[in-house]
This record gives C-alpha cells, structure tokens and sequence, in this order.
C-alpha cells in the first residue's frame, strides 16, 4: 500500500481529533467513522489480522472507543493525539512498539533487554520489526507482516 496513503489516514485523524477535542460536536463521529474504515481497508488489502499495521489500527480504534465511551478516560483521547503527533513528525510510533512486545508478535522470552531495545530504537521510516535489529529484519520477532494471500490478477489489475 502506498506510503501517502497511510499517511493521510493518520494525518486526517490529527485533525479530526484535535477538532472533537477543541469542542467540534462532529469530531467524534467523523474519526470514529474514519478509523472503521481505516481498520476495514488495512484488514482488507493484508488479508490478515497478524499484520503489524492492522494490529496497529485496530488497537488506535479500540483506544478511540474506550476513550469516548467510558467516563472519565477522555484523557486517553489526549494521549492519542499526543502519540499520533510523534507518529506523525518523528516517525515514533508507541502502538507498534507495544504490539511488536505481544506475545504472538515475537518468537523469543519478553526481557528487559528486548523491550529495551524496542523502545529505545532510534524512530525512522518504515515497520520497527525491519529496523529493530542489525542482524536482518525481523531476527526475534514472528514475521507477521509478510502471511500475506496472492493476490489474484484482476485485482493487480486495478492499482
């Protein structure tokens, strides 16, 4: 999937969020609505829910709907506009951190040292799981983001 697009997802729900926040009685619904389809598109085009990215989204829209629907954590809504804001400008992203940390996203003992390593990579473009570690891409981690289906020719047609 195209990088921009990606982008534009998360950029669209800074804004979205930073306006229900401000007060825009709108701004709920519409990057509530935005990330259902955000979740439905990414589960769609990976065909898995093991992919990194569609853990990623769907935890972001879970967090959407504990924050706006539990009294008194509309603060997590705050965080996420935080996380989302260091997602954005320096390509940190909290959520993936934590999901590469679940046990069915790793193949090895979850140690100070390997969450160590998982929080203090330096941020930079692409999945954590290419970067984390210098010995090849996805050395201590399942290799979730690669079970992807064949795509069938019709739809390699369409792009």
């Amino acid at each position: 999937m195209n990088t921009a697009i990606r982008k534009t997802y998360w950029q669209l729900t800074a804004l979205l969020l930073t306006a229900h926040l401000a007060g825009w009685r709108w701004g709920l619904a519409c990057v509530l609505a935005l990330n259902a389809i955000q979740c439905l598109h990414f589960v769609l085009w990976h065909r898995s829910l093991r992919n990194l990215e569609v853990q990623v989204r769907l935890l972001y829209f879970a967090l959407l709907i504990l924050g706006s629907s539990v009294p008194g954590l509309r603060w997590v809504l705050a965080l996420q506009l935080a996380g989302l804001a260091a997602r954005l400008s320096l390509e940190y992203c909290l959520a993936a951190r934590l999901m590469v940390l679940m046990p069915w996203n790793r193949n090895q003992p979850l140690s100070a040292a390997f969450v160590r390593r998982v929080f203090l990579l330096p941020p930079g473009p692409g999945q954590i799981q290419d970067r984390l570690e210098p010995g090849g891409p996805h050395r201590g981690l399942r290799h979730v983001a690669v079970d992807l289906p064949v795509r069938s020719a019709a739809r390699e047609s369409k792009r």
